[in-house]
């Protein structure tokens, strides 16, 4: 058959992402990734590591408004398809590649998550698993992995459909451009991926495809390398012997008991590649051109709680082990992009096979030569770069059709910079139209267009938020609560706490108003104060009592500073529906626990206590169930933590 691209419905067991948080994240949960021992780290690692962190999101909000009740949701997605390969991008979420089927054996080479639920992985909370994943930004789980992409058709330059999807990347403000295509007869999907740095200052980029692949007993991760950097939740890097370390062989994930990462120090002379092939020596390979130049497996261990965190990501019996390719070594780093600069790499994915005996031979040299015998002839170096090369001739031209629509923050940036004479985001491959920009981007588009006074009620919370130079630079001209609130934001974004804490002053005085005095409580409490913190976060709360986020970062800080009984009266007025969630149930459950109420943690704790949105790495759950055992009786023989409570990321004792 000759390649098509179409449109269509994928029906699965979904819990919505729900409604934005629209509290703007000041200061970002604890970073997994933060490293605290540069241990075995060279020089040139260590740069990167230092190189490019955030300390918030910010300007985007958070993600956190799922539960874990699935519906029968159907998605968009878009199919390409020859004789040998079916791929199907999810395009409401970050364009995921969630499956890719080898048609002549009906084999699904990737893990294909049976649902989808979001849970809390994200930089922006929620996050689902499975398939291939593009990620930007910063380290960590994309903005934009659950928001849907612009999609549009194209074409090859041998005629092959072409499906491009795009956005702007509004906390580095790069272009993002991935085109992936599959010539007829082709036995690989290609992907060519593009970041455009349309401004004049150097920025920091990180970039990592995370492709999902089904775990069992018999995979092994096999790649170019006789060494890896290691880092897990101890947060040191170590480089390590592959494939055995500490008398384990790490390339077949069931054999490790604790999460890690592996990152392959693979030589500048090997290509790019990285596969997960079965007993029988054949699976998926994913392979580059140069420029991605990192591969990583990423397993989650065979510990109870990296066993809970698959069943509560993918369901009962679904296990997945992580593939991943990336700009640096390790996911650890950025890279500078330059201004007015572009980087693109083509990578393709498809079935690998090779002689079992020596896929799974203990003599890690010829294991590894004869997968790469089999990524050579399924993609020959030579097929790669001549992609690349030829990508020139077609990655700027015009799409033909528009299949989906993205944000409106491209629209809005093109617009901001064309007013001030810069075209540099009217690209044709990817354009932004002004149909795009909705109430999201209104009061910066009154901004733009002169507004005095920025629009809006102060009893309800802003839509969004902008903290780059050119949005402060026009909100110093604007007047009023809402302006001055903003500025405060934007300020504390870039460090200027102080600067930040005048603003929000300056906005409560001028209208009260909830947003402001929960910036300044959620300042306050992040430096220790939580006398001011409890006074700003009461005040909010009474302006906007009905805000379940507001609500919980208000118990948060009574817990904090000792006042359980405070927390359980909020509790006790709160409307119904929120004392279900389990947030809620979960400070309910710590505040009886302060005031000796065993019984009513009892109770709690056998009606199933389920926190959706559990961190990846939290120990909250930990703590609790340690404090309530001390508790019970110190002489008491002490229970193991319950399976549903335990998302710990390293095996207990």
């Amino acid at each position: 058959m000759t390649s098509t691209l179409h449109l269509s419905r994928l029906s699965l067991p979904t819990a919505a992402v729900g409604p934005i948080n629209p509290l703007p994240p000041l200061f970002g949960p604890r970073d997994a990734h933060q490293v605290t021992d540069a241990g075995d780290a060279d020089e040139e690692m260590m740069q990167g590591v230092g190189y490019g962190r955030v300390a918030s999101v910010l300007p985007y909000l958070l993600q956190d408004g799922y539960d874990r009740t699935l519906t029968e949701t159907e998605h968009e997605v878009a199919v390409l398809e020859n004789d040998t390969l079916r791929a199907t991008f999810l395009l409401d979420a970050g364009g995921r590649l969630v499956s890719l089927v080898h048609r002549p054996g009906d084999r699904e080479l990737l893990f294909r998550n049976p649902a989808f639920q979001p849970a809390n992985l994200a930089l922006r909370d929620a996050w689902v698993s499975g398939g291939v994943e593009w990620n930007i930004g910063t380290i960590g789980h994309s903005p934009l992995t659950c928001e849907p992409l612009h999609a549009v058709r194209a074409q090859h330059a041998d005629g092959s459909p072409v499906l491009r999807m795009y956005e702007y990347e509004r906390l580095r403000g790069v272009v993002f451009q991935i085109d992936a295509w599959l010539p007829e007869g082709s036995p690989v999907l290609f992907v060519h991926a593009r970041i455009v740095n349309p401004g004049d200052e150097t920025v920091p980029i990180y970039w990592w495809s995370n492709i999902a692949v089904a775990q069992t007993a018999d995979v092994r991760v096999v790649a170019p390398a006789d060494a890896a950097w290691q880092f897990g939740y101890d947060a040191t890097i170590r480089r390590v012997q592959m494939p055995v370390t500490s008398g384990i062989d790490r390339t077949y994930p069931t054999r490790s008991v604790e999460a890690a990462d592996y990152f392959f120090d693979l030589p500048a002379t090997e290509r790019r590649w990285i596969a997960a092939v079965d007993a029988e020596g054949s699976g998926l390979a994913q392979v580059s051109t140069d420029r991605l130049r990192g591969r990583k497996l990423f397993l989650w261990g065979e510990s109870d709680g990296g066993h809970h965190w698959q069943e509560w990501l993918n369901g009962p019996g679904q296990h997945y082990l992580e593939l991943q390719a990336g700009l640096a070594r390790t996911q650890l780093e950025h890279l500078p992009l330059p201004p007015r600069a572009q980087w693109s790499w083509v990578e393709a994915y498809g079935m690998v096979s090779g002689p079992a005996d020596e896929v799974h031979s203990s003599t890690w040299s010829l294991a590894r030569d004869a997968v790469a015998r089999g990524v050579d002839e399924l993609v020959p170096k030579a097929t790669l770069e001549r992609a690349l090369a030829d990508a020139k001739t077609w990655v700027d031209d015009e799409p033909l059709e528009v299949l989906s629509a993205g944000s409106g923050w491209g629209a809005l940036e093109r617009t901001a910079r064309a007013r001030s004479g810069d075209d540099s985001l009217r690209m044709p491959a990817t354009p932004f139209p002004d149909s795009t920009i909705g109430p999201e981007q209104q009061t910066w588009l009154a901004l733009l267009d002169g507004a005095a006074t920025l629009p809006g009620d102060p009893s309800d919370p802003p839509l969004s938020y902008q903290v780059d130079d050119r949005w402060v630079g026009l909100l110093g001209r604007a007047t009023g609560w809402q302006a001055a609130l903003h500025r405060g934001v934007a300020r504390a974004a870039h460090g200027d706490l102080d600067a930040a804490e005048a603003e929000w002053a300056a906005s409560a005085k001028d209208q009260p108003n909830a947003w402001a005095r929960r910036n300044l409580g959620a300042l306050a409490r992040s430096r220790g104060d939580l006398d001011l913190a409890l006074e700003h976060y009461r005040a909010a709360h009474q302006l906007s009592p009905d805000l379940l986020p507001l609500t919980l970062e208000l118990l948060e800080a009574l817990l904090e500073s000792g006042q359980p009984n405070e927390a359980l009266s909020l509790i006790a007025g709160a409307p119904e529906a929120q004392r279900g969630h389990g947030r809620m149930r979960f400070a309910q459950a710590r505040a009886m626990l302060a005031t000796g109420d065993l019984a009513g943690v009892a109770a709690i704790l056998e009606s199933s206590l389920e926190i959706a949105d559990i961190r990846e790495g939290e120990t909250s759950l930990t703590t609790f169930w340690d404090t309530y055992q001390d508790a019970l009786s110190p002489s008491r023989d002490r229970q193991p933590m319950p399976r549903a409570l335990d998302f710990r990321m390293k095996a207990s004792g």
